[in-house]
């Protein structure tokens, strides 16, 4: 009889539920097969990554003696599923109805080609960005070591493929790309930044850097860093609108430093310090660091001590 109850009550909550999915919320959304997949997503990335790296992400499946034909068929894998993922993703244009479904397909085929003959570029870029986390970390002792394992490079390497998908106006998934490098790496790049090339993160975790940032060659930065928008209170009236900083050439920001507004401007090789909280440009060759603090210790007998923390000789100084 309990069974017989039960199973009544659960029908009664599921019929609940689904009749929930018919009140034309934006999350009533219910089919599953036109929208990109993010576990296919993850195994797009995976396989292009080994088209960019073709000797350090081996694919267990294939058992081929030529590496020339493995490499054929990680390519050729590659952009199938590229394809599959950006036809999905062309039904989020604005003007999606505006097509017919053999249109997307040529449309989809098409992006395709472009991403893949950009392949070159995109590889001579992250040549720049390894050799740079290389030189850049004493610990670091191979160029290997940096490839298997290095959050930043890989971080990078996601959002340089994502880049140019988001070049040729593809929705969602450069977006779902560099977000599964974030949650892989905690390293959060929007794949709209411009970026050049010899880019450098060292450690990574918790670094932010937004849609309209500008970052120029050879830029280095540390854990926690922030390049984001002053104020995003306008909600969609600012898409589209310049946000977030421009950095200049051979430019350092330091952990937890914090650098926001679109108008904001850090000059060639200027050195941002820790935990610096920077709102305005910063002519180059400059170097800027916070006032220095103090420390507070109490002892067991309740006595109590100050120390300054030598942070500098001055809050912002000339090199």
């Amino acid at each position: 009889m309990n069974n017989v109850v039960n199973e009544k009550e659960i029908e009664a909550i599921v019929k609940k539920i689904i009749s929930d999915y018919e009140d034309k919320k934006i999350i009533d959304e219910t089919n599953l097969f036109n929208k990109p997949d993010k576990s296919e997503v993850r195994e797009l990335v995976s396989n292009l990554f080994r088209v960019i790296y073709p000797g350090y992400f081996r694919d267990k499946t294939y058992k081929i003696y030529n590496p020339g034909h493995s490499f054929a068929v990680t390519i050729e894998d590659a952009f199938y599923h590229l394809n599959k993922q950006i036809y999905l993703a062309l039904d989020y244009r604005e003007d999606s109805d505006k097509y017919s479904v053999d249109e997307r397909k040529e449309q989809s085929f098409e992006a395709c080609k472009v991403f893949f003959d950009k392949i070159p570029q995109i590889r001579e870029y992250i040549e720049t960005d390894l050799r740079a986390a290389y030189d850049g970390d004493p610990a670091a002792k191979s160029y290997e070591e940096v490839i298997l394992s290095y959050p930043g490079l890989t971080a990078i390497t996601v959002y340089r493929m994502a880049h140019e998908l988001y070049l040729l106006n593809i929705p969602v998934l450069p977006r779902l790309m560099t977000e599964l490098a974030h949650s892989e790496t905690g390293i959060d790049i929007h794949p709209g930044a411009q970026i050049g090339k010899y880019f450098c993160i060292d450690h990574g975790t918790g670094i932010v850097v937004g849609e309209t940032s500008i970052i120029g060659n050879n830029v280095k930065i540390y854990q926690g860093v922030t390049i984001g928008a002053l104020s995003t209170r306008g909600g969609q009236k600012l898409a589209g609108k310049k946000r977030h900083p421009t950095i200049g050439d051979g430019v350092t920001i330091y952990a937890n430093a914090s650098i926001l507004g679109g108008d904001t401007v850090i000059g060639e090789n200027a050195i941002i310090g820790g935990n610096t909280f920077i709102t305005c440009s910063i002519a180059p060759d400059t170097r800027v660091s916070i006032r220095n603090l103090e420390m507070e210790y109490k002892s067991h007998d309740n006595t109590l001590k100050t120390e300054e923390i030598s942070q500098g000789d001055a809050w912002y100084y000339v090199i």
